[in-house]
């Protein structure tokens, strides 16, 4: 199977690794097959979308990174010292870790930072759970700064990247996120905090199927912590998010993709997104699979231009929206819904066509009226 998804990448270009931002709008869409194998593959969407003429603007800015990449340094400076004050003071879990250097008191517990270095994501994902089940059996204060974990998507393996876990002295273990947009006055922009939490729960998720495979397992908590700036200030602070119902949503839609493996069977012989190919041979092949666009995809995929304008051409309703999508029934395109709103075609009992066609009546109406006036 990988030498097949190889094949379809491109014989010389290098998988491009999954994230849990990519998984999160991928569990947000899982009837998109497209976006399903693309991703399964490694393919770069980014490069496909500028060689098939659509490119997208999707992704963080340069300066996001770089002011995010800073932040994140701070909080974790000296040893993770405040990140690890930040979680004991939101979740406790037992005795306060202690600073490092002299100053840590009696009243203060051992910190652990195990060393993650390993050769390629495999080797670093079996040392991240290698240094989980020590902490499980030390039970003290654990801080693993940028673990690697592999999540099964679709019967592929994706390996994610969270900026830390912290394992408590009485067993949880926690996911950490660190954002560089602020918390004001104690809260932050929903929409931001509700992206997080989507990724927060594909890594928990990914967690747990690691404390899985420890005998007893230790429990993941589900009460993340996120961590951004103070204010206007740089100064760092963290909130308790609860991801259960991400969790739960995320779990569901992962848990309907359809295999990887299945999808790429049904391509015709040959097929490859190669963006050294010609525009019209990865316009078939894109075509090849079927996808599942809707407005939001605009908001979270590379390839969400290209798929607009098919969408649009082919008059498919979709391109309204999910709600107006799952509003019209068994009537997929534009053409369907006038045909049927006309009486020209469907079923006079069908309550989606009678609806239409009242709805055209009552326009009819209304226009006539504003001519006479």
């Amino acid at each position: 199977m990988r030498q097949r998804l190889a094949e379809l990448r491109g014989p010389a270009v290098p998988a491009k690794a999954l994230d849990a931002r990519a998984l999160a709008a991928l569990a947000a869409n899982p009837g998109c097959r497209r976006r399903a194998l693309l991703d399964g593959a490694g393919v770069d969407k980014s490069a496909l979308a500028q060689a098939l003429g659509s490119p997208s603007g999707f992704g963080q800015s340069q300066f996001a990174l770089v002011r995010g990449n800073a932040f994140e340094a701070k909080v974790k400076a000296d040893g993770g010292a405040e990140l690890l004050r930040l979680v004991h003071a939101r979740l406790g879990g037992g005795p306060a870790p202690a600073s490092p250097g002299p100053e840590g008191g009696a009243d203060t517990a051992e910190v652990h930072t195990p060393d993650l270095t390993a050769a390629g994501p495999e080797g670093r994902s079996a040392r991240t759970a290698l240094a989980l089940r020590d902490a499980a059996a030390t039970r003290a204060w654990t801080l693993l700064d940028h673990p690697m974990l592999a999540l099964d998507v679709a019967g592929s393996p994706a390996f994610l990247e969270p900026d830390a876990v912290v394992v408590h002295p009485d067993g949880r273990w926690t996911v950490v996120e660190i954002k560089s947009f602020p918390m004001i006055d104690g809260s932050a922009d929903e929409g931001k905090v509700g992206s997080a939490a989507r990724q927060a729960a594909v890594y928990a998720l990914a967690l747990q199927q690691v404390a899985g495979r420890l005998d007893p397992a230790p429990p993941v908590g589900h009460e993340v912590v996120l961590v951004c700036p103070k204010d206007f200030s740089n100064q760092p602070t963290a909130a308790v998010v609860d991801v259960r119902k991400q969790l739960s949503v995320t779990r569901r839609q992962l848990g309907r993709l359809t295999r990887i493996e299945d999808i790429a069977a049904a391509l015709p012989e040959g097929t490859t997104f190669d963006v050294e190919r010609s525009p019209d041979e990865l316009g078939r092949a894109v075509e090849s699979v079927p996808a599942a666009y809707a407005p939001e995809c605009l908001a979270a995929c590379e390839l969400a231009f290209h798929c607009r304008d098919r969408s649009r051409t082919e008059g498919e309703v979709t391109s309204l929206g999910r709600s107006v999508r799952g509003e019209l029934g068994a009537l997929t395109t534009v053409e369907d819904v006038l045909a049927a709103a006309r009486g020209e075609a469907g079923d006079p009992d069908d309550p989606v066509v009678a609806a239409l066609r009242r709805a055209a009546a009552l326009r009819a109406q209304a226009l006539e009226g504003a001519a006479c006036r």
